[in-house]
């Protein structure tokens, strides 16, 4: 079994319990039920932020508190975010995403042998070319 990394879109699926594809609420739930956490990038939490700033994502409380929220979920742990995996970044293979923070999520899910949890087209594609493990959510 392959260790999860959840997109930002996943993480707050996760965290509002929306609906997710089966596949990736199967594949979260085996992560929870084996003791392997899911993991979620520190990305993500700037994500948040901007999305909430920019009025795009509306939230009951303030970034910090959702984001400190979604990581008191059993199960769920931040994944670290590195130099190398910063530095790996800039030179993925293939056509990769062109958004700094896709770029970094995909990184971080190579650097660690993570499968990434996604609904995001562009990232389903970098793995459909297979530079990436991706689970559609």
């Amino acid at each position: 079994m392959t260790a999860l990394l959840l997109d930002t879109c996943a993480a707050i699926w996760l965290a509002q319990d929306d609906r997710m594809a089966p596949a990736a609420l199967k594949a979260v739930d085996q992560s929870f039920n084996s003791g392997m956490p899911v993991l979620v990038s520190p990305m993500t939490a700037w994500e948040i932020s901007l999305l909430n700033a920019r009025g795009r994502l509306a939230l009951s409380m303030s970034p910090q508190a959702w984001f400190d929220t979604l990581l008191k979920i059993p199960g769920v742990a931040l994944a670290e975010l590195s130099v190398t995996i910063l530095i790996a970044s800039s030179f993925l293979p293939g056509s990769p995403p062109r958004d700094p923070a896709d770029r970094i999520i995909a990184a971080t899910a190579r650097e660690h042998g993570l499968r990434l949890v996604t609904r995001d087209r562009v990232l389903l594609d970098y793995g459909g070319d297979g530079h990436l493990d991706v689970l559609a959510c």
